[in-house]
């Protein structure tokens, strides 16, 4: 949890709190007091402390024994998001783009080893877990993943793999650095990606890059689909020109928004 440099500044209290709010995921919804000591690497007691600060403060709730985060917690990447203008950008190219292929579109950005949706068009739910803005998922298993780290340079790339873990979510899941690099090169030439149900079975998504004014890709745009309806084939020919079509659209209404919008 921690590193070996801090400056004179850090506030190790905050850092461990943080820790502890991030123990829960999509995975671990409810976790008891062990279970995030062992996430952390805080004692029992610590964890204990800053659970139960937490649930002072309303961002934690415990039956005595599970405790599980609270809406509150919506607040502090909501804090960040709506501070960003790439949301309000993306939205209406989101619905149009979700009108003509009549699937979910969403837009992400890149956020250490997972992506974070910033702005989604439900159309309809398939996959098990609910997508809102917020979400986490891992990049090297979805499409608008692969396309964030496609546009990294080789440090960057570098930098993903040392804190990202590759764990085979499907039988399709790409778990091989080499593979994964290998996979990223063709998105970066073709100028997509497709991803055929790495991160759920039956989950089928495209994605291409949003580039800032300078070229770097700072956010990804896909529109995903059941594998059951919707064949390789016609992803590739009826999906990927209008969603590109909807990148480039972001991409040139970005240009000339403010700059807090192309932080990615």
């Amino acid at each position: 949890m921690e590193s070996t440099e801090r400056g004179a500044h850090h506030v190790q209290s905050l850092e461990r709190g943080l820790a502890v709010i991030r123990a829960f995921g999509a995975g671990a919804p409810e976790l008891t007091l062990s279970d995030v000591a062992r996430s952390t690497g805080l004692t029992r007691a610590a964890a204990r402390r800053f659970l139960l600060t937490l649930v002072d403060l309303g961002y934690v709730r415990t039956d005595g024994k599970y405790f599980s985060l609270t809406a509150r917690v919506l607040e502090l990447g909501y804090a960040f998001l709506s501070s960003m203008t790439l949301p309000e950008v993306a939205q209406p190219h989101l619905e149009r783009l979700s009108a003509e292929v009549r699937e979910s579109s969403s837009v992400s950005v890149l956020e250490g080893a997972d992506i974070v949706y910033v702005a989604r068009v439900a159309v309809s739910r398939i996959m098990t877990v609910s997508i809102n803005v917020g979400t986490r998922f891992p990049a090297y298993a979805t499409s608008m993943g692969h396309v964030l780290l496609a546009g990294l340079d080789d440090e960057g790339f570098a930098r993903y793999l040392e804190q990202a873990e590759l764990q085979r979510l499907t039988s399709h899941t790409l778990t091989s650095p080499a593979a994964l690099r290998a996979e990223l090169a063709a998105v970066r030439q073709q100028g997509w990606a497709l991803v055929d149900q790495e991160l759920e079975e039956g989950l089928r998504s495209v994605a291409a890059p949003i580039r800032d004014r300078q070229g770097r890709v700072v956010a990804a745009v896909n529109v995903s689909t059941h594998a059951s309806r919707t064949p390789r084939e016609t992803v590739i020919e009826e999906m990927v020109p209008p969603l590109l079509a909807a990148a480039k659209r972001i991409e040139d209404d970005l240009a000339v928004a403010p700059a807090q919008a192309r932080r990615g």
